[in-house]
């Protein structure tokens, strides 16, 4: 027995020993000394490896052994270094700048540079290259850094240098995150991603934003980065009309790893195409890219930042190459911000036939789980595949004690203090917070320059109300709000009480109710903002804006069924009550035109409407978006743009003699909707179609008709859904309908091509709404316009039938 456990604990011994790793680190410089950032260090012939940081200092563990490396950098010839990792071993490495020769090349006057026909190989085989790896499977390691380069002193009043936590430059570290992840991919574009660990510098509790999918750019796609730094995206320099977008110069060729490398530099054919410019590697005879060092500048057309480097390294697997290292790099200014930074992501052990279980490829595009943020310094510093910069080992320990010290209660409640203080601009207009981080308890209150406005029905308004939200376990919570509303001409005070209870963040599973009286307006879709119709009633004497009052109670509910799948019941109980006019007054006097009545049917003579009655009704709704992914965390189930429609059908009962109520009918409707369908250098299109009818219409008044978002106003926040033409009232629906919206965003397509307009970035744009119903038969308007961030322009027509109706200009924003 003795014997036996001897021979046991020898073989374990022996087994740590053959086991154990050892680490091999250095520096990675050039001939000149400097270091070379970013420069991948991979056991040869494997995909195991790692990258060095911004100093060109790596570290790689290997099990004991004889291994080669290769060092590798854009740019630069690679290297193989045989090592004995038998014990730590320090490894410095220089590197060479590439040698390219243009040997065998006959230079002719007027003759095609012999990239373009390397180019031509490469685009016959881009759709090959990109379909031929069906699935794959890999690790994932993602380091973000962004640096502040410079700031102003103060913005907004407040020291910059104090809320960033910067030197007395104005210059430091300001976020700095790491991620290790399981990514897995299956054509056409499944995507799963696990994250194994995740450090965010100075927020213990935080969870890194970083993705996988985010870094894979693939350049043979046709456009990439679509909808991200730009609306249209940008060419491809191997894409099927890359030649109409490129010009292409041979830097010469050179063997690497046993295979003829061609280096070409990419120049676009016009300064302000959506072009890459740099350099791409291609591979002869399979015509694979090999590396890219190419960037985007603002004449691309990229929004946010200046300019944006791409830098990719592929090694081969079996017959085809995959991606090992991705480095993002980009700079910036913004209000006197001066900013730059780098994402790098490192792509290791690949398994390129991996077998995925049934149903795997569910919607989650990424997982995030509660431990992923619990992994300590020494876990980090034994796992960390590229070493951390000194300022960034400054940065994790001083914003770490910052985070642990900033959990404290003492320190929240001094925070909060300060935080908390009133101030009678800020009421004015942000509101006022008051806020109890520790305890997970926030009051807002409204500000103010939201809460006063003026209608010809009430008046000058007073609308005033609090929120209060609790935080529970696991990012359940409820809220509760309290609102009062005074008209000083009708002299009416109103007041309700809402809430809301979130009790499943994952199902995205909530309950609401309220109850009490308001005043609403009678187009239940909206017509003007308050602030709107006080202008237009004030300035102009126009109160476009009519309203009712109701006392009422509703309860509703919503959960997700299944990916994608939003359900929802509602039960509503009001008791309606018909308005007039209580003041007339304005700032001026306009001769030739007079307020109307609250009435949109009868505007000379205040006639009621519909008689003070009950209604009680249940809705019940299903929305279904095709192909929804979504990132699950602890916090919530969080759904990404999706690239296919979004279904929604609607059924409504309105119960007659349930509680009193005075209306019958049956409501049904239909709408399938899609936003920003890229069309690629075309820009993007958004569309909406609807369908409803009202099966029964026995017993109804005009509150419970199917109403439309018109909109009459000059100014006006933008909506699809919104008509720019059509009058808030006249046409609602107690029958059937059918609307359909269409925009499409050339994105600068046009005005990029116009140099004294190219400068300004503006957006051109086209659409148009179609509405048909028994109230308004074949009514249509067009508009185009341009636009710049969320500000519009456009002038449009409006036509029923073949009748033209209106036209003038229309001007929206989004803030």
């Amino acid at each position: 027995m003795i014997k036996f456990c001897a021979l046991l604990l020898f073989c374990s011994l022996a087994n740590f020993v053959i086991a154990q790793q050892h680490i091999i680190s250095g520096t990675i410089r050039d001939t000149g000394g400097q270091p070379v950032p970013f420069a991948s260090v991979y056991i040869k012939n494997t995909t195991t490896g790692t990258s060095a940081n911004v100093d060109g200092k790596y570290t790689i563990k290997l099990n004991s052994g004889q291994f080669t490396l290769s060092f590798r950098a854009v740019g630069y010839t690679q290297q193989d270094h045989i090592v004995n990792a038998n014990t730590d071993i320090v490894l410095d490495v220089k590197l060479s700048s590439e040698s390219y020769t243009l040997d065998n090349v006959n230079i002719k006057a007027n003759a095609e540079d012999p990239a373009y026909e390397i180019i031509r190989q490469a685009i016959k085989k881009r759709k090959e290259h990109l379909e031929e790896v069906k699935a794959f499977s890999c690790d994932v390691y993602i380091k973000g850094v962004q640096r502040l380069k410079g700031a102003p002193k103060k913005f907004m009043g407040r020291d910059i240098r104090k809320v960033m936590d910067l030197d007395t430059n104005r210059k430091g570290i300001i976020y700095l995150s790491e991620s290790q992840s399981r990514f897995n991919f299956q054509r056409p574009d499944d995507i799963r991603e696990e994250m194994i660990s995740s450090k965010v510098a100075g927020t213990n509790s935080a969870f890194s934003f970083n993705k996988a999918s985010d870094l894979i750019i693939d350049f043979y796609d046709n456009y990439l980065l679509e909808n991200k730094l730009s609306a249209r995206g940008f060419i491809s320099p191997i894409a099927d009309n890359a030649l109409f977008y490129y010009k292409y110069k041979s830097l010469g060729d050179s063997k690497e790893n046993g295979v003829l490398v061609h280096k070409i530099e990419v120049i676009p054919r016009r300064e302000n195409d959506p072009v890459f410019r740099g350099i791409i590697y291609i591979i002869d005879e399979s015509w694979r890219i090999y590396n890219t060092d190419l960037y985007l500048t603002k004449n691309a057309g990229i929004n946010f930042i200046d300019t944006l480097n791409i830098n990719q390294q592929f090694t081969k697997v079996k017959e085809v190459y995959m991606p090992t290292s991705v480095n993002f790099q980009f700079n910036g200014n913004i209000l006197g911000f001066k900013f730059a930074g780098y994402y790098v992501g490192v792509y290791s052990n690949y398994n390129l036939e991996p077998k995925f279980p049934k149903s795997f490829f569910n919607g989650e595009i990424l997982k995030v789980t509660q431990m992923v943020n619990k992994k300590d310094s020494i876990y980090w510093s034994s796992n960390r595949p590229i070493p951390l910069t000194p300022d960034e080992k400054l940065n994790y320990v001083k914003k770490d004690s910052i985070a642990k010290l900033k959990e404290s209660k003492k320190y929240l409640d001094s925070l909060e203090k300060e935080n908390n203080k009133f101030g009678l601009g800020k009421l004015f207009m942000e509101g006022h917070s008051i806020n109890d981080r520790y305890d997970k308890k926030y009051y807002s209150f409204d500000p103010i320059r939201k809460s006063i406005f003026y209608n010809t029905v009430e008046g000058l308004v007073i609308k005033y109300g609090v929120t209060y939200k609790k935080v529970l376990d696991d990012n359940v919570s409820y809220s509760i709000r309290p609102e009062a509303r005074y008209g000083f001409a009708n002299q009416k005070l109103t007041a309700s009480l809402s809430g809301n209870y979130l009790y499943n963040p994952l199902k995205r599973a909530s309950v609401s109710a309220s109850f009490g009286n308001g005043i609403f307006d009678m187009n239940n879709l909206g017509s003007m903002t308050a602030i709107g119709n006080t202008i237009n009633s004030l300035l102009y004497e126009k109160n476009f804006a009519k309203y009712y009052e109701k006392s009422f109670f509703n309860i509703n509910t919503t959960r997700e069924l299944a990916t994608g799948l939003q359900a929802s019941l509602a039960f509503d109980y009001n008791r309606n009550h018909y308005l007039t006019n209580s003041t007339d007054f304005k700032f001026f006097d306009n001769k030739e035109r007079e307020f109307t009545s609250n009435n949109p049917f009868s505007p000379n003579v205040e006639t009621p409407l519909f008689p003070t009655y009950t209604s009680v009704s249940a809705t019940a709704s299903l929305t279904y978006t095709i192909g929804q992914k979504y990132i699950t965390r602890p916090d919530g189930k969080f759904y990404t743009e999706s690239k296919y429609p979004k279904i929604t059908v609607l059924y409504k009962k309105g119960m007659n003699g349930v509680l009193g109520s005075d209306v019958d009918y049956d409501f049904v409707k239909a709408e399938v909707s899609q936003d920003r369908i890229g069309l690629g250098l075309w820009g993007y299109t958004s569309l909406l179609a609807g369908v409803g009818k009202f099966l029964n219409n026995s017993k109804m008044y005009y509150l419970d008709y199917k109403h439309f978002q018109g909109n009459i106003s000059t100014i006006f926040p933008p909506n699809l859904r919104k008509f720019q033409f059509l009058d808030f009232y006249q046409f609602s629906t107690n029958q059937q309908y059918f609307e359909a919206h269409l925009e499409h965003n050339f994105a600068g397509f046009f005005f990029n091509k116009i140099p004294i307009l190219r400068k300004a970035r503006l957006e051109e744009f086209i659409g148009g709404g179609y509405l048909s119903s028994p109230e308004k038969r074949n009514y249509k308007e067009f508009y185009f316009g341009i636009q710049r961030l969320v500000l519009r322009a456009s002038y449009g027509f409006a036509y029923d039938g073949a009748k033209k109706l209106t036209q003038g200009f229309r001007i929206s924003y989004g803030f």
